[in-house]
């Protein structure tokens, strides 16, 4: 295998679901913690087995905005604590040399650039939980962040832990180069150029537009420049999670993204510079299983 790749896991919740839990339209994979953390473990370990040598936390939504909504933000700190703690169970049980990536999601919902707040008001709220996870992880991973104050505040806030930060954009769907904010990919990098970063990546978007992206974030030359995609069909641009619109809640996934397939737009964006690849949201181990095996007949 190509040693200068490094190989992200899939996605937690379609992964969660097939194995018959609960993600609910609030606390997402979150609620694994809660009902099942021997599946969020066992998931962990099947990403490694499969050629993951770094897996990330399942603390995206292990928010206090979220948690709040289902009446169990006192069990904040208690949430982030047992995820990485599942996350290096997972490596342990495996006897794998595999990285630990904290996960630091947007604060207030995912692909919202509109519903993000001041650098000075969520700089703090990553801080905290930036600072639980940070002696348990190897590398903070701020992703899906889809504005450039939503970035700078995570980057920053990871940064102050001391661990190496790897900053992820989420991408419009329609604009090549673009975050869903509508704000150029360049400005964005050349605003980071403030936070001593290890990497700079695109995730939860259409593999379509990592490939279109992947030579921005190439020039960085950073240690890890990277892309993993989502496999849904599209993202309404005021979609919620847990919002009362019809065209809010579960998004629908694409049938055109067999791990094979996959594979090959994860083969483009490595020939275009990619070091740090992986999957996000409807994407499993077999996924990454078809990577490793394609990087191992290079």
């Amino acid at each position: 295998m190509n040693q200068k790749i490094t190989i992200l896991d899939a996605g937690m919740g379609k992964a969660l679901k097939m194995q018959g839990v609960e993600i609910p339209e609030t606390i997402w994979s979150a609620n694994a913690l809660l009902v099942a953390p021997e599946k969020v473990q066992s998931i962990h370990e099947e990403n490694i087995l499969a050629g993951a040598n770094m897996i990330t936390t399942n603390t995206y939504g292990v928010i206090r905005s979220d948690l709040k909504k289902v009446g169990i933000e006192n069990q904040f700190k208690t949430l982030n604590l047992q995820a990485a703690g599942l996350a290096r169970a997972a490596i342990k049980a495996t006897g794998k040399v595999v990285k630990i990536a904290g996960s630091l999601p947007p604060l207030n919902g995912s692909f919202r650039p509109d519903r993000v707040r001041s650098v000075e008001e969520i700089e703090p709220l990553y801080r905290e939980q930036a600072e639980i996870l940070a002696p348990h992880v190897d590398v903070f991973l701020c992703e899906t962040m889809s504005h450039i104050n939503e970035a700078i505040a995570a980057a920053r806030a990871a940064r102050s832990t001391g661990k190496p930060v790897i900053v992820s954009f989420t991408l419009h769907e329609q604009n090549p180069g673009k975050l869903r904010s509508g704000q150029s990919l360049e400005d964005a990098i050349s605003r980071l150029g403030e936070v001593d970063l290890e990497g700079l990546s695109a995730n939860c978007t259409l593999p379509e537009r990592i490939f279109d992206a992947m030579p921005i974030l190439a020039k960085s030359n950073l240690k890890y420049v990277g892309g993993y995609a989502n496999a849904f069909t599209h993202v309404p641009e005021d979609w919620l999670l847990d919002g009362e619109k019809i065209t809010d809640g579960p998004l629908e996934l694409r049938a055109d993204l067999s791990p094979e397939i996959y594979s090959k737009f994860v083969g483009q964006w490595i020939n275009q510079g990619a070091t740090l690849v992986g999957g996000c949201c409807g994407t499993l181990p077999t996924h990454i299983a078809a990577i490793a095996t394609s990087l191992r007949s290079q």
